[in-house]
């Protein structure tokens, strides 16, 4: 029989009450059985075969990862409650990465909604979904910082700022885990990449990256800090190198910082393989070499591959592993599944988690802050709802599995609403014209061209959907060029000789060059891979029932020569002006000034950071601040009016930047300290304000201490990373 722990709600038990049972149960273990817990498979399949069983019975697994059916994992855990010497539970994880059944945009695109509460409640619905089909682990949020577009990830990341990075990721936390980890609806959540993966040299994934110490605190570090100070259950190992020692081997990452600086006791898990593949980074000499040396550096569990379960126990009878390091990791490890309530409560029934009116109708509004309008020109956009016809034109533009994005696991096409089918719902088959231009969106062949250019003739205005195949971004799908692939451009040429006015809407996983095609069209709408109702979203959009309000989470070079570009850069000694713009694109000019520019295109982002249209006009005024001076330990309060000068209400995100002039260590010519989303009726103004305290003035210098230091600050209250309403004050 299983020693099967007293049963009591773990709802409301204490952290006291939990570590007794954690000792209690952990005294009771053999030596495999603790190796068992620090393994995670993915050998778990349907049906479950007898060998699987087996294992369960013998505890040869801690957590299964992408295991079976609903059915299976109820049937598995039924199995290691009941059927184990000790009843210890499975944990049961999957890479709900932007939503279960329910798909939401890609993180890149939430992230442009700049809305921690929308984003947070995304994230509760995808745990809601996921847990009751029996995952209570997700390997989200992804928080590494993507500054280069080529690296295919950057479709996860939360985008370029470590603010706003954090703010979000901390959102995404608080939506998965909810009030309690015991809650049945929650999940435990995941804090990934650990650390800089979003640096990885080239842009080419799993590469190496190679980040100054003080960069990595003041930028890369930044977001994963602010998760294990708001409780995230988990953090996961990156797959790089970082400064020559894998991460998943990097004890100043995993015990220095994490354990020692950051007081952190969660579970730490490698990535997929990441263990074994410290061999093939010429790190570790073979697989007992690997266990070693990701378990003294800080890995509490192995995802997939075995050297734990292989090596472990031979590696503390030699010595080379202290026992008391396993006992910690399994003590993190007995400590989560304790705190998700698995010990006291039977395996749930087998469900399915269907999208509901709530979930869809929740993913249609992040979808539609999410996207971001880049141009509109002449007002062309919103359409009227009274106009004649339109044509629907482009690869991207009834494709429900490239509209769902990268890791998009257990979304279902049936779920999707295209913008086809959305707009043949809202304005009738017989004002839609449609051609499909592409057959995907690396077609080269032209055969589709005449019927598209037919379609758009026939109409009031085309509406070309263009961008990149969900295959096309995400793990492992880096690109060296960043253009539109296929004969897109061609394509645009092509609708554009009929006449009509274009809007060209592009739904993509990263930051495109399309700096031809926008010079084209009337009006572009960015709107990412956008999830199950991105249809219906673009819709509403186009035609005016809700108000584009995106603003960038990464700046959007001009070309694939600028990468990588971001808005937090430092100054050059011989900085650009203004007066070296207009550049021809690929056109070399004659090399003029000894400054930091290209001869051969603007030094400017084709997007800066914090970007985003309205259909109406925001003007941003009469900046003040409470006082001249801020005293060491003081705040002073920065305010500023905005005001809606259009015709339509709508929503702004106002963003307040910093700079240093002048430090011991040279600090970016801005730096996002906060924002803020306002609603505001035509005509309607409103004071704006934000609260700057001295400590978040800090900076890592030259000995990483964390230091503020006396002098002029620059303070933006802003549209975007390059504009605004500007002031300064000093710091005694």
């Amino acid at each position: 029989m299983p020693f099967l722990l007293a049963v009591s709600a773990s709802h409301g038990q204490s952290g006291g009450d939990v570590n007794q049972r954690v000792e209690s149960l952990l005294a009771r273990m053999t030596l495999e059985e603790k190796i068992g817990q620090m393994s995670q498979s993915t050998s778990m399949n349907t049906p479950l075969s007898d060998a699987i069983r087996a294992e369960i019975r013998a505890g040869r697994w801690g957590s299964f990862l992408n295991a079976g059916s609903p059915g299976d994992r109820a049937e598995a855990q039924r199995i290691a409650l009941h059927e184990s010497r000790l009843g210890i539970p499975l944990l049961f994880g999957r890479d709900v990465i932007h939503g279960y059944h329910t798909v939401f945009p890609i993180p890149l695109g939430q992230a442009s909604s700049w809305d921690p509460e929308l984003v947070e409640q995304a994230a509760r619905t995808a745990a809601a979904e996921a847990s009751r089909e029996g995952i209570r682990w997700v390997f989200t949020p992804m928080m590494d910082i993507a500054r280069d577009p080529r690296w295919g990830r950057i479709a996860e990341s939360l985008g370029e700022d470590p603010y706003l990075a954090s703010k979000l990721a901390v959102a995404m936390v608080a939506g998965f885990q909810g009030k309690s980890l015991g809650d049945p609806a929650s999940v435990a959540a995941c804090a990934k990449h650990y650390a800089g993966y979003g640096a990885a040299e080239a842009g080419r994934d799993y590469n190496s990256t190679w980040i100054p110490e003080i960069l990595l605190r003041s930028v890369y570090l930044k977001p994963f800090h602010a998760a294990a100070d708001s409780g995230v259950a988990t953090f996961m190992t990156a797959f790089n190198a970082l400064n020559g020692v894998p991460s998943t081997g990097n004890r100043f990452l995993l015990h220095d910082i994490l354990r020692d600086e950051w007081k952190y006791d969660g579970m730490v898990v490698s990535d997929y393989n990441a263990v074994l593949e410290l061999i093939k980074h010429g790190f570790a000499a073979n697989e007992a070499d690997a266990a070693r040396k990701a378990v003294n550096a800080g890995v509490d569990m192995e995802m997939v591959s075995t050297t734990f379960f292989d090596h472990l126990k031979e590696l503390v009878a030699s010595g080379q592993v202290d026992q008391r390091q396993i006992d910690d990791a399994v003590r993190r490890i007995l400590r989560l599944k304790f705190r998700l309530g698995l010990f006291d409560r039977e395996p749930p029934a087998p469900a399915a988690a269907e999208p509901t009116p709530q979930s869809l109708a929740l993913a249609e509004r992040v979808a539609a802050e999410s996207a971001v309008l880049l141009k509109n020109r002449n007002h062309t956009l919103p359409l009227s709802g009274n106009a004649g016809s339109v044509a629907v034109i482009g690869p991207l533009a009834d494709s429900a599995v490239d509209q769902m994005g990268t890791w998009n696991t257990d979304g279902r096409a049936r779920d999707v609403r295209t913008p086809l089918a959305a707009l043949r719902e809202s304005l009738g088959a017989g004002r839609v014209h449609y051609a499909a231009g592409l057959k995907d969106s690396r077609d080269l062949s032209h055969d589709g061209f005449a019927a598209a250019v037919d379609a758009a003739r026939r109409s009031d205005a085309a509406l070309l959907f263009l961008g990149e195949e969900e295959t096309l971004s995400g793990e492992a799908r880096s690109r060296a060029f960043l253009d539109l692939p296929g004969a897109q451009n061609a394509l645009a040429d092509a609708v554009k000789s009929a006449g009509k006015p274009l809007i060209v809407v592009i739904m993509a996983g990263r930051p495109l060059t399309f700096h031809e095609v926008a010079g084209k069209a009337d009006a572009v709408l960015w709107a990412w891979h956008n999830g199950s109702m991105g249809g219906p979203a673009i819709a509403k959009l186009l035609f005016g029932e809700n108000v584009p309000s995106g603003k960038l989470p990464v700046t959007f070079p001009r070309t694939v020569g600028q990468v990588p570009i971001y808005y937090a850069h430092l100054s050059t000694g011989r900085p650009a002006s203004e007066s070296e713009l207009g550049i021809p694109m690929g056109n070399p000019e004659k090399p003029t000034g000894y400054t930091s520019k290209y001869i051969d295109v603007d030094f400017t982002p084709e997007y800066p950071f914090g970007f985003g249209l309205s259909y109406t006009d925001f003007q941003y005024g009469n900046l003040s601040l409470s006082a001249p001076v801020m005293r060491a330990g003081g705040t002073i309060v920065v305010s500023a009016d905005v005001a809606n000068r259009g015709t339509r209400e709508a929503r702004e995100v106002v963003q307040f930047y910093i700079q240093d002039e002048t430090a011991s260590v040279c600090q970016p010519v801005r730096e996002l300290k906060g924002f803020q989303a306002v609603v505001l009726k035509p005509g309607e103004t409103r004071r704006v304000s934000f609260h700057l305290g001295s400590a978040d003035l800090a900076f890592y210098n030259s000995r990483m201490e964390l230091v503020t230091e006396p002098g002029k600050f620059h303070v933006w209250i802003a549209p975007d990373s390059t504009r605004g309403v500007e002031a300064e004050f000093e710091l005694r």
